[in-house]
């Protein structure tokens, strides 16, 4: 089938790569390139991130742990298991997404820092999302599959040219979709030099403050927050003077890195990830959007079921 995908973000992105090496013909079309999308800004270490239902989110995690997994193999994709920890201000249950991922231990209380009572730690893929969008570009243009920079303002009008359009917009379906559940949250982030550090931390007690510090190759992504509703691009002095801060107090080797960027995105967040076909007069969708801050985490294993959805109209 020729199928078209609205949105070049991770999720566009990965969900016509396994669309293409699916059989069909494919074709992107979005308003924004890549490296200018909110994934191009993503810390993009695997975790399950303010998307929703559990049971779904857990089995496309799963996916997605597995098909990054597999990537970490070879350095062009950007793609690197890095083992790191998850801390608690209070004793914690295993987390809700426990099955998605093969192990994971306990913190022994000796080694928690101060102020934390429990906390675990797990080997997971972290993305250096420069280069795997750049990779998955690459990939993607081997194989034939065309980028068209267009602003869509319905999804009727590409029907025409394919026998599926995979629905792939992000916080974009509030507009194409009338998608009025579609929230912006607003995530800042500060990028530093690499300093030796070879493993993420996260911390998400409060929950509007996520903590998080997430090594690259050549870098550290420091965050964050967690502003929904705010749909302001612009990075605020303030707040990355206290995301330093805050990370500073959980990893002191980050303290004094040099400052390299400071970067604003927007999660396309939503009550539940929506995956599922519509039909419609014009010719059938597939959506595929909502994946909050997950969208790395999810993209693979999302891109299978979508894949799976495809079969019915061949």
């Amino acid at each position: 089938m020729h199928i078209t995908v609205v949105g070049a973000g991770i999720i566009g992105l990965t969900c016509a790569l396994h669309a293409r090496e699916a059989g069909h013909t494919v074709g992107i079309v979005a308003a924004t390139p890549p490296q200018e999308t909110t994934s191009s800004i993503a810390a993009a270490l695997w975790y399950p991130y303010r998307a929703s239902p559990q049971d779904a989110v857990t089995r496309w995690a799963a996916g997605g742990f597995a098909a990054l997994g597999r990537l970490a193999g070879n350095p062009r994709t950007g793609v690197r298991s890095r083992t790191g920890r998850e801390l608690f201000r209070a004793p914690a249950p295993d987390p809700w997404w426990r099955d998605a991922v093969p192990s994971l231990r306990r913190v022994p209380p000796a080694e928690l820092p101060p102020g934390y009572a429990d906390g675990i730690e797990l080997a997971v893929p972290v993305v250096d999302m420069a280069t795997h969008l750049a990779w998955l570009s690459s990939r993607l243009e081997e194989l034939g599959v065309p980028l068209t920079r267009r602003h869509v303002e319905d999804l009727d009008e590409l029907t025409s040219g394919a026998d599926v359009v995979v629905n792939c917009a992000g916080l974009g379906a509030r507009e194409l979709c009338g998608d009025t559940t579609m929230l912006p949250v607003r995530g800042q982030i500060v990028v530093v030099e690499q300093v030796g550090l070879e493993r993420w931390t996260l911390d998400q007690s409060d929950p509007a403050l996520v903590t998080y510090v997430v090594p690259r190759l050549d870098t550290i992504v420091l965050g964050g927050t967690a502003d929904e509703g705010d749909e302001d691009l612009t990075a605020r002095p303030l707040t990355a003077e206290q995301v330093l801060a805050r990370c500073a107090t959980v990893v002191p080797e980050i303290a004094g890195a040099r400052v390299l960027a400071h970067r604003v995105g927007l999660r396309p967040g939503r009550p539940v990830v929506r995956l599922e076909t519509e039909a419609r007069a014009a010719g059938p969708v597939v959506h595929c959007y909502g994946h909050g801050g997950a969208g790395v985490t999810l993209a693979h294993g999302c891109a299978q079921e979508v894949v799976g959805l495809l079969s019915q109209y061949a």
